[in-house]
């Protein structure tokens, strides 16, 4: 068995999708730490070479690129029988893939194809020192403590990674890699399954993951109705609206805006948390933000203490103050 790590890239119409470059971030760490190789392994169609190449510029230090017609949309049993030669020739010890549609399908289909186990919506993953075992960091228990798992019997060691849980390693347009061509041994042709189109889900849609800005409340404000100032800060601000965990249970705002580990891991340039105390399950769902802002009245919440910036006063006073400014009634 080699000692490769693989992450899975995904795509669509031929483009990737930023997950591929943020599973590359985690596979870095890994294969340094095992001294070991880096592929970034791409399975579909009417991939183009600036594609596969941005992969090396992004931490691969190989891109194995199985295309195929049969391939160009997202069957699982497809993808899981080209995934499943891959493993049978090069034996990885690791393969991680983003705990998104695609890889909460594939993965848990070719574990079972290949007899091994599987971790999943992972928000940490290490090395353990002298076994090598790949040690897989989850939220348990209803996200009430984190658990680390290990696969130890069995290979490869497979793991889904939450979006959003790392960012993408810095470009580097001086990396060199090899692009490995790989044509299936038994195209996918007639899977049972035929794929019609695509729609965009109905009613109530949260970007969360991809938004810039986060303005989130939680049980500090203390009335479903008092959630009408965090939407008109996230509007005011270009951004979206999120919520705590609490916030949802008590059926203040719906489950699409919901943060932490139960909800989305989200990673914006700004996140702004306004009557949340900070449990380990909503800080783990922030960590990669650039800038978090805590406004609570506690001074000793959690919150603060991960925070760029911590505002300790009563948010119906600070947000309509913000208001004010921004809308250039005030000084800033």
């Amino acid at each position: 068995m080699s000692k490769e790590v693989w992450t899975i890239a995904e795509q669509f119409d031929g483009k990737l999708k930023n997950i591929s470059f943020e599973l590359l971030a985690w596979g870095r760490k890994l294969a340094d730490k095992r001294d070991s190789k880096l592929v970034s392994v791409l399975i579909g169609n009417g991939v183009n070479d600036a594609e596969l190449e941005a992969l090396l510029r992004h931490g691969a230090d190989e891109v194995y690129a199985l295309q195929d017609p049969g391939l160009a949309r997202f069957i699982c049993p497809a993808y899981s029988a080209a995934l499943e030669e891959l493993i049978a020739e090069y034996q990885p010890e690791i393969i991680l893939a983003g705990a998104t549609s695609l890889g909460r399908t594939l993965m848990p289909y070719t574990a079972v194809k290949v007899h091994t186990g599987l971790t999943a919506d992972c928000t940490g993953l290490d090395i353990e020192e002298g076994t090598g075992n790949l040690l897989q960091t989850r939220p348990a228990i209803g996200g009430n403590i984190m658990a680390t798992i290990k696969t130890a019997n069995h290979r490869p060691q497979m793991a889904t990674v939450r979006p959003k849980s790392a960012r993408p390693l810095p470009e580097d347009t001086g990396r060199r890699g090899r692009i490995v061509r790989i044509t299936p041994k038994n195209p996918p042709r007639d899977m049972g399954i035929v794929v019609e189109g695509y729609r965009r889900e109905e009613g109530e849609f949260t970007n969360l993951e991809e938004a810039e800005v986060i303005v989130a409340g939680g049980r500090g404000l203390k009335k479903g109705e008092y959630f009408n100032l965090i939407k008109g800060l996230a509007e005011k601000l270009g951004g979206e609206t999120g919520a705590s965990r609490d916030a949802v249970d008590r059926g203040w705002i719906s489950y699409p805006h919901q943060v932490g580990l139960s909800g989305k891991t989200v990673s914006p340039r700004l996140y702004m948390a306004v009557g949340i105390s900070g449990a380990i399950q909503h800080l783990a769902g922030i960590k990669t933000s650039e800038c978090i802002v805590s406004i609570n009245s506690d001074p000793d919440a959690p919150i603060h203490r991960i925070a760029d910036l911590g505002i300790v006063g009563d948010a119906f006073t600070v947000i309509p103050e913000l208001m004010k400014r921004l809308n250039g009634k005030g000084k800033v």
